[in-house]
């Protein structure tokens, strides 16, 4: 198996804003390895929401090829591309995005429904809730949850149908510091215990002196790309 879980080369992403063409990537090439723990980082208006899509298959360059898990998957059509992005990437997002109204087993449920599984979901919604500590809240509405508790049911959520990558927008950025903190131990020791790729798009210089690969983008392209030999504390 190809020890690369994402491999990009050359991408660009071009919007067109009027009469002006912004380029919002411009020759991206960089790859990471299975079981990495990666912080892309930079200001805003550096391509990080671009770059973040794009790995997601929330979108798809202009041009350049991305290889996600051994797959070519920078030009497949919407359904194709939704198929991937269900199976291969878990999302976490700094706002949770649960549904209120739905339980916390149901929410972690969402993924193995839209991949069309029908038996067993229950049992695995369980199994990655006990997973994040919070088997006695399975039957819990968000607003029953505290903002550390919502956000591990967006983990289990995303781990939920056996992704090969995490990739977690500021997935700190709502809760407070021993939360925050919480969640960071949670996420590494997902990494460390199961080999989960994490891709962590932050500000956070915590976050990202635990990362063993950092990127650093400025106007669409890699300004500095770092790996260290160390795995994450």
């Amino acid at each position: 198996m190809n020890d690369w879980v994402i491999e990009l080369e050359d991408i660009r992403k071009i919007y067109r804003m009027g009469e002006v063409d912004v380029h919002a990537l411009a020759g991206l090439t960089m790859s990471v390895h299975r079981g990495e723990v990666l912080a892309i980082m930079g200001p805003s208006g550096s391509g990080k929401s671009t770059l973040m899509n794009i790995i997601g298959c929330l979108d798809r360059p202009t041009s350049g090829t991305y290889t996600l898990d051994g797959k070519t998957v920078s030009q497949l059509a919407d359904d194709a591309l939704a198929e991937i992005r269900n199976r291969k990437v878990g999302f976490v997002f700094q706002s949770f995005n649960l549904l209120g109204r739905s339980t916390a087993a149901a929410n972690v449920e969402l993924p193995l429904r839209y991949a069309g599984v029908n038996r067993g979901r229950r049992e695995r919604a369980k199994e990655v809730l006990q997973l994040v500590g919070l088997g006695d809240r399975m039957e819990h509405r968000p607003m029953e949850l505290s903002g550390g508790q919502q956000q591990r049911v967006a983990i289990a959520r995303a781990l939920v149908n056996n992704p090969a990558i995490i990739l977690a927008d500021e997935p700190t950025g709502n809760l407070d510091s021993r939360s925050g903190a919480e969640i960071l131990e949670l996420l590494l020791s997902l990494n460390r215990e199961r080999g989960t790729t994490l891709v962590v798009v932050t500000h956070d210089a915590n976050i990202a002196a635990r990362a063993g690969h950092i990127i650093r983008l400025k106007d669409g392209c890699i300004e500095e790309d770092h790996v260290s030999d160390a795995k994450p504390a």
